[in-house]
Formats: C-alpha cells, sequence, structure tokens
C-alpha cells in the first residue's frame, strides 16, 4: 500500500541523472494520486535536456508542465507518463490515465492534469501520446490535399508518429526518409514508402522534417516542389543551423514554417483545448501499427544507466519505455 513515500529520476548535473526520494501527500479535492506503470523517454528533447543542452534564454519557454528545479541541473523534467489513478474522483479510481509527468513511482496532480486512456488502448502504447498529439498538431497546421505527395525527414518518434497518421489520408503519397536503413522495417509497418537521402523523392508538395539535424533541414528543402514548404518540427536545443537560402530558394519560392506543441495550432485554437487534443492523440493510438514505435523497454530501478546509455547511442530505438512493475 502507498505511504506518501516516492522515487523520482532527477538530472543531476549535464549525463548525470539519479533516482531520488521524495514524499507526496494524499489526494486533496480535485486531485489524483496515481501509480506509475510505465513513462516514455523522448530522445530528441529529453536527451538535450539531460544533455545540459537547453539554451539560458529558452529556460521558461522549455519547462515541462510539472517540472522541479531548474536548467541545466538539478531538474526533475519529463512528460510521457501512463499510471492507474488509486486515489480521487469515483469516476477515475482505478483507471488507467496519461499524464505529461516525469519519471517518478507515484505522484499527486489536478485531475484535469490526466486523460483517461481509452479501454481498448494498450497502457505502453499510451506512452506514445505525446508525440502522437505533437504529430496532430503539427497536421492540424499543415493538412496535406488529396493526392499530394509528401514526405517526412526523420524517422524518430515524432515522425514516425507524423508518417501514420498522414497514411491515413486519401491518396496522399507518403515517404519516411532517414539515414538508418533499418528504419525501412518501421515505415513497412507504419503503412508508408522507406527512403534514405540518397533516394528520396523530389517534387513534394510538403516536407515535415523532424530529424533535429541540420543536413536533414537542407535535404528538406531540396525535396520540395516549386512553392513547395517544410514544416519544421525539429528543436535544435543550443545547436545553430545554416541555410541555403540562396539559388532554389528563392527562385522556386520556396517555405519553411514551424510547429511547435506548445500550443493548439492556430487553425483549431478556437474550438480545441490542450485536453481536446490530448484525448484525440489517445483514441488515434487504438491503431496497432504504433507498436513498431517501442522499441526498448528498461526497468526503473536502471533509468540513471539508461538514460545514460541512450545519450551515448548505445540504446538506438525509438521510444524507450520504463516500466515500473516487476514482472
Amino acid at each position: 500500500m502507498f505511504k506518501g513515500d516516492a522515487r523520482a529520476f532527477w538530472v543531476c548535473a549535464p549525463g548525470d541523472g539519479e533516482l531520488r526520494d521524495t514524499s507526496i501527500g494524499p489526494a486533496n479535492q480535485g486531485e489524483v494520486l496515481v501509480r506509475t506503470r510505465f513513462s516514455g523517454i523522448s530522445r530528441g528533447t529529453e536527451m538535450l535536456v539531460f544533455g545540459g543542452r537547453v539554451p539560458p534564454d529558452q529556460y521558461r519557454l522549455m519547462r515541462a508542465p510539472f517540472q522541479e528545479g531548474e536548467f541545466p541541473g538539478p531538474v526533475k523534467y519529463g512528460y510521457l507518463n501512463v499510471g492507474i489513478v488509486e486515489e480521487g474522483p469515483p469516476e477515475l479510481l482505478g483507471r488507467t490515465v496519461f499524464c505529461l509527468y516525469p519519471h517518478q513511482t507515484h505522484y499527486v496532480v489536478p485531475v484535469t492534469a490526466v486523460v483517461a486512456v481509452p479501454d481498448d488502448v494498450p497502457p505502453e502504447r499510451a506512452v506514445l501520446a505525446g508525440a502522437v498529439e505533437t504529430a496532430v498538431n503539427a497536421l492540424w497546421d499543415a493538412p496535406p490535399l488529396i493526392g499530394d505527395h509528401v514526405t517526412v525527414v526523420g524517422a524518430g518518434m515524432i515522425g514516425c508518429c507524423v508518417a501514420r497518421l498522414l497514411a491515413k489520408f486519401p491518396a496522399v503519397s507518403v515517404t519516411l526518409v532517414d539515414v538508418d536503413t533499418s528504419r525501412a522495417e518501421v515505415a513497412a509497418a507504419l503503412g508508408v514508402r522507406f527512403a534514405t537521402p540518397d533516394t528520396a523523392p523530389s517534387d513534394q508538395d510538403r516536407v515535415f522534417h523532424t530529424s533535429s539535424a541540420a543536413d536533414g533541414l537542407r535535404l528538406a528543402l531540396r525535396l520540395l516542389r516549386t512553392e513547395g514548404e517544410v514544416i519544421e518540427m525539429s528543436w535544435y536545443g543550443d545547436t545553430d543551423v545554416s541555410l541555403p537560402l540562396g539559388r532554389a530558394f528563392h527562385s522556386q519560392r520556396l517555405a519553411i514554417r514551424s510547429s511547435q506543441v506548445g500550443r493548439v495550432a492556430p487553425a483549431r485554437r478556437s474550438s480545441r483545448t490542450l485536453a481536446d487534443r490530448r484525448a484525440l492523440a489517445l483514441q488515434l493510438l487504438r491503431d496497432e501499427a504504433f507498436d513498431a514505435l517501442l522499441t526498448g523497454r528498461s526497468d526503473f530501478d536502471h533509468l540513471p544507466e539508461t538514460m545514460a546509455q541512450i545519450a551515448a547511442g548505445a540504446l538506438p530505438g525509438l521510444c524507450h519505455v520504463i516500466t515500473y512493475e516487476k514482472d
């Protein structure tokens, strides 16, 4: 039985993490106590945080909803958490919920901070809700037209989620591009074509860029047709990026615009809340194809070592899931 003690993962200093004990109180009126079952590691933003690469002028904007501490550390950071409500209103007791909470065994948050996971969505798959929500927002920013040719550059967790949602649009040709040829198997599971940078199709109506690499963004520009558009979804932390904005960029009237998940896309901002968008993401996760993104599993007790291994490239993959229950 839970007695008010929990453990959480903290980044102590760049590249160095540890598990810390913490005490939490009971759930008061309007709150829920959640016991975590799974959390997911973001290989993009979370690795930048782990490596101490959040620029000082972005400290406020990059705060996670339930972050504790400050960048570059010590800081408790994360936002892909699935657990079971152990205290709270009757309609949520025993329900599996998703929350933008860091890696922690138990936590108390307002009822409004959790979204119930549909009964037909496996809890482990539900850790992808944050990534699918990001993809939903991007497609609200830039939905394809029927018959469009669309490429996603970067077959990471976010890029794969974008590709899968694009695959559902009628008569839209979707290609997923990555330097890692092993991602071809994932692309097949998602129902889209795969290409390397050397074989990627040109004359694309739109390219979604998610690789967080300058070479990827330059490739995205090269793949566009005249008056095509790149939707930039990567965040580079403290890294500057140079782009070839002469030559074809002007003569072909190309465009680059950003899509960022912090706010609902303008096209739906007056009619959808953040909770609405998150609930939609969880509904979309009824799709079994997303299981192809769950490519690693580690126990919570080994999370400091797991984070260091992912940062060093020793644990490649897409979404690495942290488990909190002993088999």
